[in-house]
């Protein structure tokens, strides 16, 4: 449950509904889905906000009723996932994300997705179509394990 809850956060991070905060830093949030075919299959439904860049930033998993599920931090000198009071650090945020989920994501692409900008990843696609309505369709085709991740940003 914890590597589908940090994939799909990850992977649905933002919109142009991104808001100002200090620092220049945006913040996006809404709710996630990720499906992952793999064995066996997993399925993770989470609120998110998202802050940062690829570079640096955090990411706050969080249940229907507002309880913090996970915290996903990350800069230049590594990775840390909080759930609880247990902590996992990682060298990097791909690094975290490959190891819970068995399967690596695209950090620098969702951001790129969520700003509305095209991104090239291997294996990957998105669909940007309806980001004006808050909504991104992002799915790995290749290699397995297969993943589907929708997410549904704030207005």
């Amino acid at each position: 449950m914890l590597s589908a809850a940090l994939m799909t956060a990850l992977a649905g991070c933002a919109s142009p509904r991104a808001t100002r905060t200090a620092g220049s830093q945006k913040t996006w949030s809404g709710r996630l889905a990720l499906q992952v075919e793999g064995d066996p299959p997993q399925s993770f439904h989470a609120g998110f906000e998202l802050t940062g860049q690829p570079a640096e930033g955090e990411l706050r998993l969080t249940s229907p009723l507002g309880t913090l599920l996970a915290l996903v931090q990350w800069s230049a000198e590594g990775a840390t996932l909080t759930q609880g009071s247990q902590v996992t650090r990682h060298a990097s945020v791909e690094d975290l994300v490959t190891t819970l989920g068995g399967a690596p994501l695209p950090v620098k692409a969702l951001f790129d997705w969520l700003q509305d900008q095209p991104a090239d990843v291997p294996g990957w696609s998105a669909d940007l179509s309806r980001l004006s309505e808050g909504r991104i369709v992002a799915q790995r085709q290749s290699p397995t394990p297969l993943a589907n991740l929708r997410i549904i940003l704030d207005p």
